[in-house]
């Protein structure tokens, strides 16, 4: 009797378990949202190729990560790749002179400060400034009195009463007069606007970031000496040396992409292809002007210059990583980093060709991409755990 009661509370035991297990198979089928079958097969595929992975992080975490995202070139067996610096465009420096010689009364900036075109940068006074001034107010009073000699002359000569040579002589006086006043005013505002004092405000000819200060209060600077520098960091223009080989395939107008230390990408257009000064050796100086990005000078950057068209897509060879023994790109799209199974070609220059995954102009993590990796295959670590 006992074994035939084991045997019974064995049997309900087991019907209790399949009938848990089968409820809850149900409860899953049931809750799961439902698919359409191309999506499923579309997944089904594209898992089949390594691809679906994902990575979320927004722009701003992406950016704090230090993941850079550049643009995948096309027709890539035609780019040239060049390295060169950012500069200030001519127009965007000034080396600020002092236009006399004097005294540093006040210094009005400090290095860094921004400026408008016009704003004064240093007081000095000047004795050679002070006499500029004095000669200026001079010569506007003696052209002045020649005027008005002048007009006292030609109503004499008008009414008969001195002599046409009297008139023109008086005539000529005021002339020369006039001229000098012109000269002493002239001369005045090359010494920069000194007042009676001798005191001259030295201004920046152009607006931009006071860059370096060469004078402190108290000091004494010559005519022509370095007062301060700016430059206006929002005009700059690329330089780079281009070999002969591929200074012969530039032209003027034509577009390249500037990619910076830091990964980030800027549009320019070629201003200037210029033969280097030191022999005929084919090799030129060539200036791009940025249509975008923000540069600044000093920076070291690179550039890919689209000479032929046709070819493979060329990628930064760090934003290839290889995930469980084939090669990735990580493609940006809203919200994270899509993984996408690539087949990679030749390598050089830091670039990689990619023969098959991608078209060109796809937007992919460059610098940083090992980071996605890590992200990745700690999500894949995660989910197996699940």
């Amino acid at each position: 009797m006992k074994t035939d009661d084991k045997r019974l509370y064995g049997a309900v035991a087991a019907a209790v378990v399949l009938a848990g297990v089968g409820g809850f198979a149900l409860s899953t089928v049931i809750n799961r949202p439902e698919a359409p079958a191309e999506e499923e097969h579309a997944e089904e595929g594209a898992h089949a190729e390594g691809e679906g992975s994902e990575v979320k992080l927004t722009p701003q975490q992406a950016s704090a990560a230090g993941i850079a995202v550049v643009t995948v070139s096309s027709g890539g067996a035609g780019d040239l790749r060049l390295t060169g610096r950012v500069e200030a465009s001519p127009s965007a420096r000034a080396a600020v002179a002092a236009p006399v010689s004097g005294s540093v009364v006040r210094v009005l900036v400090a290095p860094g400060a921004n400026v408008g075109a016009g704003a004064g940068l240093a007081v000095i006074r000047s004795a050679d400034g002070a006499a500029v001034r004095a000669e200026s107010v001079a010569a506007g009073a003696e052209a002045e009195a020649a005027r008005a000699a002048l007009a006292r002359e030609e109503r004499l000569f008008s009414a008969g009463v001195t002599a046409r040579q009297d008139f023109e002589a008086a005539r000529a006086a005021a002339a020369r007069a006039s001229a000098e006043a012109v000269a002493a005013r002239a001369k005045l505002a090359a010494a920069g606007g000194p007042g009676a004092s001798g005191e001259t405000l030295i201004r920046s000819p152009i607006a931009g970031i006071v860059t370096g200060l060469q004078v402190a209060p108290g000091g004494f600077v010559s005519q022509g000496g370095a007062v301060a520098e700016v430059a206006n960091p929002a005009q700059v223009e690329v330089v780079f040396n281009a070999p002969a080989e591929a200074a012969a395939k530039l032209r003027v107008g034509a577009p390249l992409r500037v990619i910076g230390s830091d990964g980030a990408e800027a549009d320019a257009v070629i201003v200037g292809v210029a033969p280097l000064a030191q022999g005929a050796t084919g090799a030129a100086v060539v200036r791009a002007r940025p249509s975008g990005g923000r540069l600044t000078p000093g920076a070291a950057v690179s550039a890919a210059i689209s000479t032929e068209t046709g070819g493979y897509p060329t990628v930064p060879s760090e934003a290839v990583q290889t995930v469980e023994g084939r090669s990735i790109v990580f493609v940006a799209e809203g919200g994270g980093f899509r993984a996408q199974s690539v087949t990679p070609g030749r390598s050089g220059a830091g670039y990689t060709q990619i023969i098959a995954g991608l078209k060109g102009g796809e937007r992919i993590a460059g610098r940083g991409a090992f980071v996605l990796k890590a992200e990745l295959a700690k999500g894949e670590a995660e989910h197996g755990d699940h």
